[in-house]
């Protein structure tokens, strides 16, 4: 098997391999629980989030749909999005490649939890003003990358699984320059599953 990779390859194989992901995401320990007590905690009750690339809804939408907010969940994954919807009817999911998202709404919050670091150097850039634009005045942006810049080949189910990532200086200066401020970030957060997280506001 080859271990080349790019960014293109994603779509396919979180479209071949939904079932697999879909159990091993709901296996795995709920490794997000600080971040996500954090980022709810300057919620108001009922915000809207759009969570992008939501997967199979679980465990991150179910956190947040279980406590009362109002989400929205995009993936390119159509069998993904088909178990979302069966899980929660009462959201609404969409079938999209954020590359190219505009839904035409904003959101008081917008996460992107293990999806922004598998596109392309270029295209994470491009993310920050789609981001910026279905962002709410004072809304929150929850994201992970990793911590330096360079591409990284993972493998699930015996394929090779790209992510990239940008450094944290041209992060911060991207957030900066699309209105949004840092709140916290942690570099390779041991108790995260040694992501490198962010949580940023949009400034008012």
């Amino acid at each position: 098997m080859s271990d080349a990779a790019n960014p293109e390859d994603i779509v396919g194989l979180y479209q071949r391999h939904a079932d697999a992901w879909d159990r091993d995401r709901r296996a795995d320990p709920v490794i997000e629980q600080g971040w996500m007590d954090r980022f709810t905690a300057l919620l108001q009750p009922g915000a809207s989030v759009l969570d992008i690339g939501c997967g199979s809804g679980q465990p991150i939408a179910k956190y947040l749909i279980e406590r009362g907010y109002d989400v929205v969940g995009v993936d390119s994954s159509p069998p993904l999005i088909k178990k979302c919807c069966a899980r929660f009817p009462g959201n609404r999911w969409i079938i999209a490649d954020m590359r190219a998202l505009a839904l035409h709404r904003t959101f008081d919050a917008l996460i992107a939890w293990n999806s922004l670091f598998h596109l392309s150097h270029e295209h994470q850039r491009a993310m920050f003003p789609i981001f910026r634009c279905h962002a709410s005045p004072g809304a929150l942006l929850l994201f992970t990358t990793g911590s330096d810049h360079g591409v990284a080949i993972g493998w699930y189910q015996g394929e090779p699984l790209y992510h990239a990532s940008l450094s944290s200086e041209e992060y911060r200066t991207l957030l900066d320059s699309h209105g949004f401020s840092v709140v916290a970030h942690s570099e390779d957060d041991p108790d995260c599953g040694g992501h490198a997280v962010w949580l940023a506001r949009l400034k008012q």
